[in-house]
């Protein structure tokens, strides 16, 4: 038996998941990639639901392949997407699958509950967070209206994470970061909001006890350790929702900081002390979720590189790789055709290629045409609304915003990263790509007592990876396509 440690990172995504671990030596943290998997969409009877029974199989085949290699487990964490739940009943059964927060039953609920039950203005009052119809608390208003049997019968609701923890511990929690996310939760308070419970027919006892990052869920039960062949190893609640996980990864020295996780969507925040609510935040749609150490990350959501991949997948004469179709792409004029990334056109087109083109057309521009104009289009333009919510960002901030840092797979697409610091005009640094499950396993690192707090986190997880730099460049050019974004976003209104 190896007397290194070993963290046991769970970390699943809305289309895959993966079981990884990681040691820490000598100030240095190293990941290995245990197994990787599918995350499956059920879609049955007009209705969507993920496969909660398969996803805690995998888990456990990922343990069994750490006991069969003698690996020492410390601990193990579990972090997921946000908002979604499953049903408990009173025998601790769950009652079925989690509905899926694309199932369409959400659609025009939002509207209706603020008719019927709580108003948008009170809600953002109360929550912060940014308005998304799939949001949990919305979910649970179109289930109760729907008269959902599961509901009707439920003692307990665990989010997707805490469900898992519960499947191999046997001990019920409602993590703070994933609990952030759906919408009822005060982070003010930092609880549960009794009124907004009640308007779906809900009390606080339909939820666990609020568990703090960095605190022992409970150990694997009998069962799991007779499957597994490992012994009684605490499961810790991390960062249940990845994006906490991602932002407790950024190797910033200071406060003064702002990030961007950059992947098919794009997050980009600042970490604050105190949620920041208030007219400007509410007109803006930024959201407040909850983060380690009792901070809280105030966001916004901006689609990312949503819309190159989308038009990679239509492309037929493009090069299979994204470093010859880019390098294409920086060859054409830049700046001949702008667009907003967050326009509701670009939300799931049938064709992005046609979106994008129309979108010009519609402004007066000049209409991209191929891959790599349309590829340069769309740079330009993340780069662009970057720097609008920068922006927003340092307005809105209780310090100096003194570096960007971009993290996720998003940080290895260099000219973009040039870009986004030419915008911005700020520094920008660049990784690590593996943010949400080096957050995960600093976590776990953390209620072990292997490291001391946040900022001694992300020391280890600087002097672990060599950062990119990027110095902001062509200032006029930059401020004048700033300038050209604007009045191309007015005039599309």
């Amino acid at each position: 038996m190896e007397d290194k440690k070993y963290f046991f990172a769970v970390d699943l995504g809305a289309t895959s998941g993966r079981t990884i671990i990681g040691t820490l030596n000598n100030d240095r943290i190293e990941l290995e990639e245990l197994t990787r998997f599918d995350n499956n969409l059920i879609e049955t009877g007009g209705k969507f639901y993920w496969d909660i029974y398969a996803l805690y199989f995998e888990i456990i085949k990922g343990l069994k392949l750490a006991a069969q290699r003698q690996l020492n487990i410390t601990s193990i964490g579990i972090d997921t997407w946000g908002v979604d739940f499953v049903f408990v009943g009173e025998d601790g059964a769950f009652l079925r699958n989690p509905r899926a927060y694309r199932d369409p039953h959400t659609f025009g609920m939002m509207e209706d509950y603020f008719e019927n039950a709580v108003s948008k203005e009170e809600v953002y009052g109360i929550t912060g967070i940014q308005f998304m119809n799939f949001n949990s608390l919305f979910q649970l208003y179109a289930m109760k209206k729907n008269n959902d049997t599961a509901m009707k019968h439920a003692s307990k609701i665990l989010f997707v994470p805490d469900a898992l923890s519960y499947m191999l511990t046997g001990k019920m929690v409602c993590e703070y970061t994933i609990a952030s996310t759906s919408q009822i939760l005060d982070p003010k308070t930092k609880q549960l909001d009794e009124k907004l419970l009640a308007s779906v027919g809900l009390t606080r006892d339909n939820f666990g006890p609020i568990s703090n990052p960095a605190v022992e869920i409970g150990k694997l039960t009998e069962e799991v350790q007779k499957m597994t062949g490992l012994g009684a190893i605490p499961v810790i609640a991390v960062a249940g929702h990845d994006t906490g996980a991602a932002v407790a990864a950024v190797p910033a020295k200071d406060e003064k900081f702002a990030y961007l996780s950059s992947g098919t969507w794009s997050l980009m925040g600042i970490e604050t002390k105190e949620a920041i609510i208030n007219d400007l935040s509410y007109e803006r749609n930024f959201t407040n979720e909850g983060g380690i150490e009792g901070t809280t990350r105030f966001l916004k959501n901006i689609c990312g590189m949503w819309l190159y991949e989308r038009c990679r997948k239509e492309w037929t004469d493009a090069p299979k790789s994204h470093t010859e179709l880019i390098a294409e792409a920086m060859k054409q004029p830049a700046f001949q055709s702008i667009i907003n990334p967050d326009d509701a056109m670009f939300a799931n087109p049938s064709s992005m290629i046609d979106a994008i083109q129309t979108y010009c057309r519609e402004t007066g521009q000049h209409v991209p045409e191929g891959y790599a104009e349309i590829c340069r289009c769309i740079f330009d333009s993340l780069a662009l609304r970057y720097r609008q919510v920068f922006g927003y960002l340092k307005e809105m901030a209780s310090f100096p915003i003194e570096v960007l840092h971009i993290i996720g797979g998003g940080s290895l697409n260099n000219d973009l990263n040039q870009f986004t610091a030419n915008s911005t005009g700020a520094v920008v640094l660049a990784g690590p790509q593996e943010g949400t499950a080096l957050g995960n396993i600093m976590l776990q690192a953390k209620a072990s007592g292997d490291v001391k707090d946040i900022w001694d986190m992300r020391r280890i997880i600087a002097n672990s990876l060599e950062l990119k730099r990027f110095e902001p460049k062509d200032k006029e050019a930059w401020d004048a396509a700033y300038e050209q974004f604007l009045a191309i976003v007015e005039k599309k209104g």
